[in-house]
């Protein structure tokens, strides 16, 4: 009832206004932008992928066979994803011809040994020049044999597949179309405000040109990517992959590329990937086929308030290194884990973030100053960046935990430690240390646990459990200590609360 009332009083302002009974600045002018003069200028530029792979007939591998699942269960989209055939029995997917009464004769069947092409999936793109280069995700693309790339007014073309970052998540791709082909007109990023109205136009579900509309809700939205995305509620779901952001005029601001879900499908937040970043990736593979960038060579994490106030940092910035790849470039110029890393070639380093964007952006053999936080005091070094390659996984080595000694009992902070072995002290590149022999109090209520390895207590180094315990001993229980601790490869502060306990 409350809603209905409210309604016909605005229906009644609305009406007196009109009437001249009351001023004009008492009604609510529209704001809505016309989205249909929007969609006509820059829907015909905006094209339909998809994408096929060629497998051998004759491979029955039966780990390849999609599960005969029906199309509505809800695991359909996610094996569909995976396994590139319909299982048997199963009806075509998404994207995938289904044989209709008129279709005709077709090509001549063929031999059972031969290859066949089997449907992978259906994306979206958008054409950046009238000679028909166009962009789209990188994972819209991978992995395909065969390209085909439909315009809004139906023509059909084989595209080439000119480079692709899987890093970024960008493809570049080339279709034969003539030299006046629509384009999409290129706008600025960093010029669009937080509640500005946008619209994505792609092919969800293989609904070719659907338009959905929304606002920017969130800027530089940082989810572990090697870019920041522009974060939308303009409704994003499969089959909008590499489609285009558009701004209210008419300009490109982003490529569509992952959304925000539990399910599978569009749950009200969207990310894009910023127009400016995808059209440095793609001037790099037109000119030279492939992304190249620098890497320093260590594991990275971010500074917390409490960190920063327990290594006298005056504020929480800059990226904690927690491991260092022995014999890289960081290595050699002597960074540590440890370090915090707060400058990186002049320029401030906020977050963890901004360290692996600086990085990936330096070219390979370039000298770099780098300024580190190091017991207390920033201190400066010289890095010879080396060049990341094209895939990279981080593999962890845990060595056994350390046998339990003999009973003792714990210090003021819950440990109980030994000189770490010495071949354990050269694999890490260290002087000294201890290891975590039984934790309890508040090291144990810090996560401490047998077999980790302390290298610092306070911004001091330790060189053996004598000297640990000493400091221990002479330490000021009221105030937080950290603990630099390394468990496997890796090292980070681990700040102790021993007068809570």
């Amino acid at each position: 009832m409350t809603i209905k009332l409210t309604m016909t009083r605005g229906v009644l302002v609305f009406l007196l206004a009109a009437a001249g009974q009351l001023p004009l600045a008492h009604a609510q002018p529209a704001t809505m932008p016309d989205f249909a003069d929007l969609v006509e200028r820059t829907a015909p530029a905006v094209v339909n992928i998809r994408t096929a792979s060629r497998m051998s007939a004759h491979a029955g591998d039966p780990q390849q066979q999609m599960p005969d699942l029906d199309e509505n269960d809800p695991f359909y989209d996610f094996f569909h994803r995976f396994f590139q055939q319909p299982g048997p029995g199963q009806q075509p997917g998404p994207g995938q011809q289904r044989p209709g009464p008129n279709q005709g004769p077709g090509p001549a069947p063929r031999s059972p040994h031969s290859d066949r092409e089997i449907p992978r999936g259906v994306g979206s793109g958008f054409l950046i020049s009238a000679d028909g280069y166009l962009l789209t995700n990188h994972h819209v693309v991978e992995g395909a044999d065969e390209i085909i790339v439909t315009l809004p007014d139906k023509r059909e073309f084989k595209g080439k597949l000119v480079g692709s970052d899987p890093r970024t998540d960008v493809a570049l791709v080339k279709i034969d179309g003539g030299t006046d082909l629509p384009t999409l007109k290129i706008g600025d990023p960093s010029k669009l405000r937080v509640g500005e109205w946008v619209i994505a136009i792609g092919s969800p579900f293989n609904l070719q040109n659907t338009v959905t509309a929304g606002i920017v809700s969130a800027k530089s939205r940082e989810t572990g990517e090697l870019l920041p995305f522009i974060q939308t509620d303009a409704a994003v779901n499969p089959g909008n992959s590499g489609g285009p952001l558009i701004n209210i005029r008419g300009e490109v601001v982003g490529i569509n590329s992952q959304i925000f879900t539990t399910s599978g499908s569009y749950a009200g937040i969207s990310f894009a990937i910023p127009i400016d970043e995808a059209q440095k990736i793609a001037k790099l593979l037109r000119t030279q086929g492939k992304v190249v960038r620098g890497k320093i060579g260590v594991l990275i994490g971010e500074v917390t308030r409490e960190v920063a106030d327990a290594i006298g940092l005056p504020k929480a910035a800059g990226a904690s290194v927690s491991s260092v790849e022995p014999d890289g470039p960081a290595d050699k110029a002597g960074v540590q884990p440890g370090d915090v890393i707060i400058k990186y070639d002049g320029k401030s380093v906020e977050s963890s973030a901004d360290l692996r964007r600086l990085v990936a952006g330096t070219a390979p053999g370039t000298k770099v100053q780098a300024t580190v936080w190091r017991n207390g005091a920033a201190r400066e070094l010289t890095v010879t960046v080396g060049e990341m390659p094209q895939e990279t996984a981080h593999a962890g080595l845990r060595g056994p935990a350390a046998p339990k000694p003999p009973e003792t009992h714990p210090d003021a902070l819950g440990l109980v430690v030994s000189d770490a072995p010495p071949a354990q002290l050269k694999d890490m590149h260290v002087d000294g240390a201890v290891q975590v022999d039984d934790a309890e109090g508040a090291a144990g209520a810090a996560g401490l646990r047998q077999g980790d390895v302390i290298l610092s207590l306070n911004n001091v180094k330790i060189k053996n459990a004598k000297q640990f315990n000493e400091l221990v001993s002479k330490s000021d229980l009221s105030k937080p200590i950290p603990l630099l601790v390394r468990r496997g490869d890796q090292s980070q502060w681990v700040i102790l609360h021993a007068g809570d306990n």
